[in-house]
């Protein structure tokens, strides 16, 4: 029998365990994680003694991957209400423009109230951009089409909330392939946006989103028991320190807790023998355990940059709390100035949280994003302090909350740059010499849960297939 290591506890290590569990039977599968702690960026945290989620909150439900998983487990799943979200620009809310795609609005006229008349005029005579099939960034993208008002407006806040970066640096054709194809093929955005739009409305009746009943932050301890009840083995607080090929199997050293069952006691180094490898973690650790058996590889995931943010969840009395009622959050333009990117009203969101603790309302903000960390030194007292005085400017007075807590993600989100796919394709190529090899997570090829799942399970298969 042959056995498969899996590096990373996260979403996307759990995954591929998982289904090299139930759909490749007939390997040992042991996934090793450093800490102490499954799921990555999907935590739970304690706010005036209840679990609310402490990182990710929904799934992608218009992607399979997340629900399949959950499905396969029996996770109860959840959707969130239906409200509007809105912008806090200009110092004032604006219901979200509806039919746009990652900012480019199917209909001009819709960004009316939004941006002033000149700035709608100028999205409505796009321009053409010549890319010469080049790569480009989004912000720089859409600017040349449409002006600069619709990227600092819209654009921008809602990549901020999916990779915490900025519009002007990310790759087109990593993160908006189909703008980028759009643009590539002489073809107008404003008329992409509109057929993603006419797509959209086809599929009204059906959830965008998707959770977890009790949060998303439980599905790596539900989907651990059931990968241990397939066959799988679980060390954790067991940091895999080296990395060494022996002809086609590889040779891990680890180190940290002496059974890797999290006991927390220290245990010299031990070593473990697979057949396969599967590295589920971030660029920077994946690069040192290939900086022997795979130097270019390494020195290409080093160049993949992460950005780090902290969320702070709010707990206010239910009866203080119309302000949070019928919107499930806002986006914040960076070009106005204030400290917090979003702001989610989570209970407002969430049934199953109101349901769970009606006399509370759970809200959440967040702050930070690539290159602007300083505002993540400060300690936690003054992140609570920065985010209720924007939350108080944003929707109004409020009293104080019953509690507050804060979680930290030092670098959470990778950042696909201008190039990435190219990037991605040289780190392929450099461990193509090692079959054995795989390399799976949000570095690569998509950021969200679905697409780390996705991730997970085809690097699964590849291994699969080559022993």
């Amino acid at each position: 029998m042959s056995t498969i290591a899996i590096v990373g506890g996260g979403i996307t290590g759990l995954a591929a365990a998982w289904h090299l569990a139930t759909r490749r039977p007939g390997h040992e599968v042991v996934l090793v994680e450093s800490t102490s702690r499954l799921g990555g960026k999907l935590d739970s945290i304690r706010v005036a003694g209840h679990v609310v989620d402490g990182g990710a909150e929904s799934v992608l439900a218009r992607r399979p991957e997340a629900l399949e998983l959950m499905a396969e487990i029996d996770a109860p799943l959840v959707h969130p209400e239906r409200f509007p979200a809105s912008l806090w620009s200009r110092g004032a809310m604006t219901p979200m423009p509806a039919g746009t795609l990652m900012g480019v609005p199917s209909d001009p006229s819709s960004l009316r109230g939004l941006l002033t008349d000149d700035e709608v005029a100028r999205v409505r005579d796009e321009h053409s951009v010549d890319l010469d099939g080049a790569d480009i960034g989004i912000g720089d993208l859409v600017e040349r089409a449409c002006g600069s008002a619709v990227v600092d407006r819209l654009v921008e806040p809602l990549l901020g909330g999916v990779y915490a970066g900025h519009a002007r640096a990310l790759s087109a054709r990593a993160c908006m392939p189909a703008l980028w194809e759009a643009a590539a093929a002489g073809r107008s955005l404003l008329q992409t946006a509109a057929r993603a739009a006419e797509v959209g409305a086809a599929r009204r009746d059906e959830p965008v989103f998707a959770a977890v009943d009790g949060g998303l932050g439980t599905l790596p301890a539900r989907l651990a028991e059931a990968a241990r009840g397939a066959g799988v083995t679980i060390r954790t607080g067991a940091v895999v320190s080296g990395l060494t090929a022996e002809g086609p199997a590889w040779r891990l050293r680890l180190t940290g807790s002496e059974s890797g069952a999290g006991t927390g006691d220290a245990a010299p180094a031990t070593t473990m023998h697979a057949d396969a490898v599967l590295l589920a973690t971030p660029a920077a650790p994946t690069a040192r355990l290939l900086s022997d058996p795979a130097p270019d590889a390494a020195a290409a995931l080093r160049t993949i940059e992460y950005a780090s943010m902290a969320l702070v969840t709010f707990a206010f009395r239910a009866s203080d709390s119309a302000a949070f009622e019928g919107t499930t959050g806002f986006l914040v333009p960076p070009v106005d100035g204030a400290q917090i990117k979003a702001s989610t009203f989570s209970s407002s969101k969430w049934p199953w949280l109101t349901d769970a603790v009606p006399d509370l309302r759970f809200v959440r903000v967040s702050l930070g994003r690539h290159g602007e960390e300083r505002v993540l030194q400060k300690d936690d007292a003054d992140l609570i302090r920065i985010g209720l005085a924007d939350l108080r400017k944003a929707v109004g007075a409020m009293p104080e909350p019953v509690d507050a807590q804060v979680r930290r993600w030092g670098g959470g989100l990778p950042q696909y740059a201008v190039g990435h796919l190219d990037t991605v394709a040289s780190i392929r190529a450099a461990t193509a010499a090692h079959p054995t090899l795989a390399l799976a997570g949000a570095a690569y090829d998509g950021v969200g849960i679905p697409a780390c799942i996705a991730s997970g399970r085809r690097a699964a298969e590849e291994l699969v297939t080559r022993l």
